[in-house]
């Protein structure tokens, strides 16, 4: 809602703030879908040459992700410090061989069931179960510094997959300046060759010209770089839950008591999302 709302006023305060100084809109209007045709076509063919069939898809569901905002709400991490805390209290409580039959298939465990918002995202559900396979065919017996660096690896390697559509829009944001320029030049290569025109033509002509430089600033400033850094807020905000997990497994492997593992993963979400202590351990007790 607020990136549409924030577009909306954008366009209002730009083009109405030019109205009311005295600016002709009419020639404006007119030149930007010209100018739009050039810039716009060298952006899709710039973002076509650089980039995969997989990560023009990717770079449409990033976009998604700016509009409908963060992912996870504190629901998601109320069931995520359950889930992991059930699993890890299972391992210590009643051994690998109690463990194992729900981090090998975590889509038959009755456990991970009672979290389908959890279990219906692959990557969260992988790096919950990948880890505490490890665990269970090591028989508990694997370095917890070791437990940690692989789990460091999975969440960065998650993150540098998921951040490829916020890459290709900032390398878009940094493009259109001079694609607008690009745009710009043409249309002085077309005044020229009207040099013997009147000058209110040629007045028009240069003025179309202009309209390309100020079409790629505008939409790299104030629309995709925008775009770009909100995406990356929102990818920022998905990511912690991946470091909740980390925290409650690594810190239950280093033999902590479970109310510290617990409250020190609680207290390490964002305010917005951040259950309340009542909220955590009475969830935990059943009530």
């Amino acid at each position: 809602m607020f990136p549409i709302i924030g577009l909306v006023v954008l366009l209002v305060m730009i083009f109405g703030g030019f109205v009311f100084t005295g600016g002709a809109l009419g020639p404006v209007m007119e030149a930007i879908p010209h100018e739009m045709i050039i810039i716009g076509g060298a952006a899709v063919g710039a973002l076509i040459i650089g980039n995969s069939g997989k990560e023009l898809k990717a770079l449409g569901g990033g976009l998604a992700k700016v509009f409908k905002g963060p992912k996870y709400k504190k629901q998601d991490y109320l069931d995520v410090i359950f889930l992991v805390s059930k699993l890890m209290k299972m391992l210590r409580t009643d051994g690998p061989i109690a463990l194992e039959p729900h981090v090998e298939d975590p889509k038959s465990s009755a456990l991970f069931a009672e979290y389908p918002r959890l279990l219906a995202d692959h990557a969260l559900t992988n790096l919950i179960a990948d880890t505490l396979r490890l665990v269970v065919v090591s028989s508990g017996t694997l370095d917890v510094h070791a437990v940690e660096e692989v789990m460091d690896a999975a969440i960065k390697n998650h993150h540098h997959e998921v951040a490829t559509p916020q890459a290709m829009l900032q390398n878009l944001a940094d493009a259109l300046p001079a694609l607008g320029i690009v745009a710009a030049v043409l249309g002085v290569v077309k005044t020229m060759g009207s040099i013997d025109k009147p000058p209110s033509i040629l007045g028009a002509m240069i003025g179309s010209a202009l309209v390309g430089t100020f079409m790629g600033v505008l939409l790299a400033y104030g629309i995709v770089a925008p775009l770009a850094n909100r995406l990356q807020q929102v990818l920022d905000a998905d990511g912690a839950i991946y470091h909740t997990v980390k925290q409650i497994i690594i810190a239950s492997l280093h033999g902590h008591p479970q109310p510290l593992v617990i409250e020190a993963a609680r207290s390490g979400i964002a305010h917005n999302n951040q259950p309340g202590f009542a909220e955590v351990f009475d969830g935990l007790r059943g009530r």
